[in-house]
């Protein structure tokens, strides 16, 4: 599969991480609030750690170019 091959490099899957594990923590936090939003950070979360993990950006993937 060409679509999902990588396309970031480290610094990019650093900082996908990284945003990852605070939407992760932002998303425990809005639980009690919101279930709707926890689930939404939660589920943004995994994506974006996907991201990470796979060093491939979705964004990229579709032609935006991204700073990192």
């Amino acid at each position: 599969m060409s679509f999902l091959r990588p396309n970031l490099d480290t610094k990019g899957r650093v900082i996908r991480a990284i945003s990852a594990l605070l939407m992760a923590v932002a998303a425990v936090f809005t639980w009690p609030h919101s279930r709707a939003a926890g689930i939404a950070l939660a589920g943004s979360a995994l994506f974006v750690a996907f991201e990470a993990a796979r060093g491939w950006c979705a964004l990229r993937a579709c032609g935006v170019k991204t700073k990192f």
